[in-house]
């Protein structure tokens, strides 16, 4: 899957209408910078800061730790592990009401496989009542994944061609 999606350029997903149309000054999006062939979430960004909704990004220190979403202005980002570009650590932690995932696969049943080290899984549980939003490519589509127990679905899939929802 990841070949798949390094294979294709690396473009912007537009913000499908049902994004949009929840979107709300004051909300708190959580979204990510891509790295290695990740789909490009910048547009949904756009968006959400047109609508007057506050910005966060992850914050990873390490696998083992849980991430957390820190305040993010669009100012400059510290380099973090795994090539990550991330607020520095003394932003403000934040409760984010919309999460924007990347993702290396997904299924139409919501399921997502993500890097392998369970970070979104273990915020999308610290955030139940958050909407998750996988950002992907529609090549990195597939029949069907069988998820692990601590594995949170997504709410839905938001690709170049379409909007999904399981």
């Amino acid at each position: 899957m990841r070949a798949a999606r390094a294979a294709c350029p690396t473009r912007a997903v537009p913000p499908p209408s049902p994004f949009v149309s929840r979107l709300r000054p004051g909300l708190i999006v959580a979204s990510y910078h891509p790295v290695g062939g990740e789909a490009d979430p910048a547009a949904l960004v756009a968006a959400a800061r047109d609508a007057g909704c506050a910005m966060a990004l992850p914050h990873v220190i390490d696998r083992e730790t849980p991430l957390r979403f820190l305040q993010w202005d669009g100012g400059a980002l510290s380099a973090g592990p795994f090539g990550l570009s991330q607020p520095a650590s003394i932003a403000q932690e934040v409760p984010p009401d919309i999460i924007l995932t990347p993702l290396v696969g997904f299924d139409r049943r919501g399921n997502r496989l993500g890097q392998g080290a369970g970070h979104y899984d273990r915020a999308f549980a610290a955030y139940p009542a958050a909407w998750r939003i996988g950002i992907a490519l529609s090549v990195q589509e597939v029949e069907a994944l069988t998820p692990d127990p601590w594995d949170v679905p997504l709410h839905a899939v938001a690709t170049e061609k379409e909007w999904i929802v399981p």
